[in-house]
């Protein structure tokens, strides 16, 4: 029997992100996967993070401390794993949202004034100011935000590099092991049941994205993460001509829906790389994988209306992926009452990648029984808007 501080299930950017925060602070951790380390849904998104499509409120206030720990990141993990490591690809670029039609031109200037009064620097631009940021863009501009505080990584290597400083601390990560169940003493969670045998914690920290409500269901608890599928379409390398993340009012609508259906919205930028990701989509189908024409055919439709030349530009691939969808749109971090041990760090749907630095800070704040940056309260598995009663489904 293996025995740590804290075993993580889920070696995505959540996990990782966890798993050095808590090694960096003393503990023994042991990191858990079935599959690859970012082999699920930390590879299959843009590496967004944003504050510009967040409202005032919780979500905002983690969005707004892991961008500052992102610039941090960037900076320690870079000095730390040396020129060998592959570059982060970490790019305060900036996003910038654009209307093209007068009743989306009203909505997002009022959202960017909701946002400006909880401090976010949400600066209007005239149709003009729009073309100098983005000389390609669309001339058909009825009102424009720019986010100076929206940047981009490369998710994979992001994960993976924080995944090396956490074995740097002292970190075991361990792939290709399954967890099958929760080693209950006298009430309290002390351990898992794995495919690889029996690894023995103090605390367990559910940290597998889409798939932690399976998770945790073995563990003996409800937990509401549902999967919501997402495409995104890579184009051929080319000179870089979107200089920022850019997308269409519509795609703030998108994600703080809750609708199973189809929505699509147009999110263009750069990778370091030379090519363009175009996204998004969003539809809960369970964990149906297929990629489907209509989706690719709609994604392509409403990024030529942001930038004509797409039209031009030959796609090379296209990929999906499951996100973390919690009904009430906020991520689950923190302990868990209903079984002492367990701990949630999931739910961020397609924030995962912004968010993962203030979720781990908050992880390890608690954990520790230090005083967070920013309240926990409403990150918690027992508040309202989920309706999770204090029960084990045992």
């Amino acid at each position: 029997m293996r025995s740590a501080d804290v075993v993580i299930v889920g070696a995505g950017i959540i996990g990782a992100a966890v798993a050095r925060k808590l090694a960096m602070g003393g503990f023994r951790v042991t990191v858990l996967d079935r599959g690859a380390s970012a082999g699920g849904t930390s590879s299959s998104g843009e590496g967004n993070i944003l504050v510009s499509d967040k409202g005032p409120g919780a979500e905002l206030d983690l969005a707004v401390l892991s961008g500052r720990l992102w610039t941090e990141f960037a900076a320690e993990l870079g000095e730390e794993l040396g020129p060998g490591f592959p570059d982060l690809e970490f790019e305060a670029k900036g996003g910038l949202v654009v209307a093209t039609m007068g009743e989306g031109a009203d909505a997002l200037l009022a959202f960017a004034s909701t946002q400006r009064k909880a401090g976010v620097d949400a600066r209007a631009v005239t149709a003009a100011e729009a073309a100098e940021l983005e000389p390609d863009l669309t001339p058909r501009v009825e009102a424009a935000v720019f986010y100076p505080g929206d940047a981009q990584v490369q998710p994979a290597v992001a994960t993976e590099a924080l995944l090396a400083s956490a074995r740097r601390h002292g970190a075991r990560v361990r792939q290709g092991v399954t967890v099958l169940g929760g080693v209950v003493d006298r009430g309290r969670l002390v351990g898992v049941e794995t495919t690889a045998g029996r690894f023995a914690a103090g605390h367990t920290v559910v940290a597998a994205g889409p798939w932690s409500a399976e998770v945790a269901a073995g563990l003996g608890v409800r937990l509401p993460v549902l999967p919501r599928r997402g495409t995104v379409l890579v184009t051929a390398r080319m000179p870089h001509r979107v200089r920022h993340k850019v997308y269409d009012a519509d795609y703030v609508g998108a994600v703080e829906s809750g609708d199973a259906a189809l929505q699509t919205s147009s999110v263009v930028e750069s990778t370091a790389a030379g090519t363009v990701l175009i996204g998004s989509s969003r539809e809960r189908r369970g964990f149906d994988e297929r990629i489907e024409a209509a989706v690719v055919g709609e994604l392509a439709a409403k990024a030529m209306l942001l930038f004509p030349f797409l039209a031009d530009v030959p796609v090379m691939r296209a990929y999906g992926g499951f996100r973390p969808f919690v009904p009430d749109h906020l991520p689950v971090i923190g302990p868990d009452p209903r079984l002492p041990g367990l701990w949630h760090a999931t739910g961020h749907e397609g924030a995962g990648i912004g968010l993962a630095p203030g979720t781990a800070e908050l992880i390890g704040a608690l954990m520790t029984g230090a005083e967070p940056e920013i309240p926990a309260a409403p990150y918690a598995v027992t508040r309202p808007s989920l309706g999770l009663k204090e029960e084990t489904t045992g």
